[in-house]
């Protein structure tokens, strides 16, 4: 392609040719070079002008939209007066207007009486965060705690925390595989991908009782070759809102152990689902308490409303306290080449608020207020979907379900319906983010769903 360039009769490739004769030449070329205007400085410009058609990036293609982030894009330009925004997964006010927590503004207050400095962190990151977030996971008084056997290290909010952990399975277990639940949050299969970690994927989801597939779960991780890491999300499973309850955990626990796979908990949710903290920790303390070792990824985007900050943590539960050393270390070689060190803002905001008993209150009592409002969105919306479908459904899966998402069983055709004629935008698998949703709007959102479920095949 670049040799064709190079045939056409042009001035550029005039400018080629007199080029090289100013070059090769002695003195007096270089001057006659110079009176036809050809100059090394302008050359290069020539050169530019004739490489602009040849672009490295000729072979890199348009990357889709994100089928996350790209639902609020869309929403941004309708025009519609009607529009709801179900899809990314932030909390809004009965107004549907983002919130800042009053716990939050207290503690970037107190921040700034302390004018406290903007220094690099180390690798690991807030040592006061990273002690709060730990004991915040597993209890301060658990013994996995107080014997030092857990190696964690801030990262970047769950993503980074996913990421870095997937980089650590891909160096020091290249052999194992993944299972992740099918469904999942959309980006746990990027984030294996791009870490080159095999996946493969365990039912969860019955589309038929639009709840816990949970035979075929068990069947699935009893199937898996031995030494599997399973990806468990901790509470309000995204996207499905369904948890298995306490009894179904034992299950899963006893399979894990005795398959001896390696457990892997997302937890993104812990006090915003239930809107208790141990409560949405107690899947995590059940399989610590059992003495397994466990990888566990952190984010205070939803629980603290720091969806910006990029704060969370991965935890890994270890046998021993050497044994935690060796892991967080080679964490913390691995995050280097990736982020080098975490940033110090929600971190701060984390120690400040977990570390003052007032605080601590204060967050605990908003949490429970932000699970309530969407606990009432829930149930109205039930409530609306009940009263108004004359089809004798049974709409009751709704509240079965648990934290900000509510699957709607709709597929792609009628979640498109939703968007295209209601102007409501959620993402294809018929996922809809009820903190996003208002009591205001819960009765317009039952007539999209209706008319999206019976109408469209």
């Amino acid at each position: 392609m670049a040799s064709a360039a190079f045939t056409v009769s042009s001035p550029a490739a005039s400018a080629v040719a007199t080029r090289s004769k100013v070059l090769r030449g002695g003195k007096g070329e270089a001057r006659t070079g110079c009176r036809v205007g050809i100059t090394r400085k302008n050359f290069s410009r020539v050169m530019m002008a004739v490489a602009v058609d040849i672009s490295r990036f000729e072979g890199v293609p348009m990357a889709p939209p994100d089928p996350i982030l790209g639902v609020s894009e869309a929403f941004r330009a309708d025009k519609n007066d009607l529009k709801l925004n179900l899809g990314v997964g932030a909390y809004r006010t009965e107004e549907l207007q983002p919130y800042v927590l009053n716990v939050v503004k207290k503690a970037e207050n107190l921040m700034l009486e302390k004018g406290e400095n903007k220094e690099y962190l180390p690798i690991e990151g807030l040592a006061a965060f990273n002690k709060a977030t730990a004991e915040l996971l597993f209890g301060a008084d658990n013994p996995v705690i107080k014997q030092g056997r857990v190696a964690t290290l801030q990262s970047l909010s769950g993503t980074g925390s996913l990421r870095l952990a997937a980089a650590f399975i891909q160096r020091y277990f290249p052999e194992a595989k993944v299972l992740i639940s099918s469904p999942t949050w959309g980006n746990h299969k990027n984030i294996f991908n791009d870490a080159r970690v095999p996946w493969s994927e365990y039912r969860y989801y019955d589309p038929k009782t639009v709840g816990l597939d949970f035979e075929g779960m068990i069947a699935d991780i009893q199937a898996a070759p031995d030494g599997s890491f399973v990806l468990l999300h901790g509470c309000a499973h995204n996207p499905t809102g369904i948890d298995p309850t306490p009894e179904q955990w034992e299950k899963i626990a006893d399979v894990i152990q005795e398959k001896k796979h390696m457990p892997f908990f997302d937890v993104a949710y812990q006090g915003f689902a239930s809107g208790s903290l141990d409560e949405d920790a107690s899947s995590v303390r059940l399989f610590v308490e059992r003495g397994l070792e466990v990888f566990v990824a952190q984010s205070y985007s939803k629980n603290l409303g720091l969806y910006a900050e990029r704060i969370g943590a991965i935890n890994v539960v270890c046998s021993a306290p050497e044994v935690a050393n060796r892991v967080k270390s080679q964490l913390k070689r691995l995050a280097r080449p990736m982020y080098s060190n975490p940033p110090i803002h929600g971190a701060r905001i984390v120690a400040n608020v977990v570390g003052d008993p007032v605080m601590f209150g204060e967050w605990k009592q908003e949490m429970e207020e932000m699970a309530g409002r969407i606990k009432n969105v829930r149930q109205k919306l039930y409530d609306s979907l009940s009263a108004k479908d004359k089809s004798g459904k049974d709409w009751s899966f709704i509240l079965r379900q648990i934290g900000m998402f509510s699957y709607t069983g709709l597929n792609k055709t009628q979640s498109d319906n939703m968007t295209d004629k209601w102007h409501i935008y959620m993402t294809k698998d018929g996922r809809i983010s009820l903190a996003g949703l208002s009591l205001a709007k819960c009765e317009y959102l039952a007539d999209a769903i209706i008319d999206s479920f019976h109408n469209i095949s």
